[in-house]
């Protein structure tokens, strides 16, 4: 399944092509699957993203694991262990996976 990029790796490969391709390769191998699904690690780039306070990364990411079969359920129970691992700042980015696009 092919993935809009992230703005950084669109900047990658209008800058540094090469970096964009060894990340590309990299990010391809990590988050396809394997003993853990594609959409459990997506979950788990959700989670993060929400710990690190990105907000527009847990909308976009959210948005990734429902193309992967991601119900709303277990969307809102990955924010649940970002808010139970993060507090409240986490809770309060978590939550941008529920905006709707």
């Amino acid at each position: 399944m092919q993935q809009q990029q992230p703005p950084y790796a669109v900047a990658l490969q209008e800058n540094d092509p090469k970096l964009a391709e060894f990340i590309g390769s990299g990010r391809e191998m990590i988050l396809a699957d394997g003993a853990l699904s594609a959409k459990v690690k997506t979950l788990m780039t959700m989670l993060c993203d929400a710990l690190l306070a990105h907000a527009d990364g847990v909308a976009a990411i959210s948005d990734r694991a429902r193309a992967l079969g991601a119900t709303e359920e277990e969307i809102a129970e990955t924010i649940r262990v970002a808010f139970w691992m993060g507090g409240l700042p986490a809770l309060v980015t978590g939550v941008n996976a529920f905006k709707k696009s």
